[in-house]
C-alpha cells in the first residue's frame, strides 16, 4: 500500500529580497530567495547581532526590504493593513537579541500579554502552559517580579518561555543561548521538536561556533552569511 506524504505549507518566503543593515553604513545584502516550510528548523550563522535583528525584523514584517518581498503564511507583509499585520504577528514567537521587555510590567505580564491579546484562551490555561515551559527552561515557575529584578540568564530563560507559549506558526530565536551556554540547549531542542511536530517553523540565528557545530541540533537546513549572501551548508 503506497504511503502519501503530505507536503507542509510554506510558512515564510523571501522572494528576491534585499535588506539593508544600518550599522554597516547602509551596506546591502545580496538578493535572498528562501522558503521555510512548516516543521523546518533553520540554523543560520551570522557575524553580528545587528544582522540577526535585521533578518528577524524582516521575517516579522517590521522593516521594508529595499527590493523584493517577504511572505508570511502566504501574505506579503508590505500589502497588509497595520491591523492585519499586527494580528499575523501574533502567530510569531520571538527571542529578541535585546530582550524587548516592558520594564513597568512584571515578567509574568510580559510573558502572558501576547497570548492574552492574540488568543481567546483563558488566563488560567495560559499561565499553566507558561509554568510548564518555565520549569522546562530551568525556572521555578513563571517569574513575578519586574524585569529589572532578574539576572540576564533568567531573563533569557523567560524569553524562551514567551517565544514558545501558545501555538506559534513561526519562532524566531535570536541567539537564545547567549549568556546561558550549553545547559539550555537540551530543553531548547526538545521544545523546538514539540513545536515542529505541531507544524511550526523555527529559525535559530547564532554567532556562536559551539552552537553552529553542535551536531545534536536537528536542523533541516543550515545557512551562513558569506560575502553578504546566505549560503546553505551541508554538515
Amino acid at each position: 500500500m503506497a504511503v502519501i506524504l503530505q507536503k507542509q505549507r510554506i510558512v515564510l518566503r523571501f522572494e528576491g529580497t534585499v535588506l539593508t543593515t544600518d550599522s554597516f553604513g547602509r551596506s546591502v545584502s545580496d538578493e535572498l530567495n528562501l522558503e521555510v516550510f512548516g516543521g523546518d528548523l533553520f540554523l543560520i550563522r551570522l557575524a553580528r547581532s545587528e544582522q540577526a535583528s535585521t533578518f528577524a525584523d524582516a521575517c516579522a514584517g517590521l522593516i521594508q526590504p529595499l527590493r523584493g518581498a517577504v511572505y508570511f503564511l502566504g501574505r506579503n507583509w508590505q500589502e497588509l493593513s497595520p491591523d492585519l499585520a499586527n494580528a499575523l504577528r501574533g502567530r510569531i514567537g520571538s527571542v529578541f537579541t535585546a530582550g524587548n521587555w516592558i520594564n513597568h510590567l512584571s515578567l509574568m505580564e510580559n510573558i502572558l500579554l501576547p497570548q492574552l491579546y492574540h488568543t481567546h484562551r483563558s488566563a488560567g490555561r495560559i499561565r499553566d502552559e507558561a509554568g510548564d515551559l518555565a520549569e522546562r527552561f530551568g525556572l521555578p515557575g513563571v517569574p513575578l517580579g519586574l524585569p529589572g529584578d532578574f539576572t540576564p540568564v533568567d531573563l533569557q530563560r523567560a524569553a524562551c518561555v514567551r517565544a514558545f507559549l501558545g501555538r506559534p506558526s513561526l519562532v524566531l530565536l535570536q541567539e537564545p543561548t547567549i549568556g546561558i551556554g550549553s545547559e539550555i540547549v537540551s530543553p531548547l531542542i526538545q521544545t523546538i521538536r514539540n513545536a515542529r511536530d505541531r507544524g511550526a517553523s523555527v529559525i535559530w540565528l547564532t554567532r556562536e561556533s559551539v552552537i553552529w557545530n553542535d551536531a545534536t541540533i536537528p536542523a533541516t537546513h543550515r545557512y551562513r552569511l558569506v560575502a553578504r549572501k546566505l549560503v546553505e551548508v551541508t554538515m
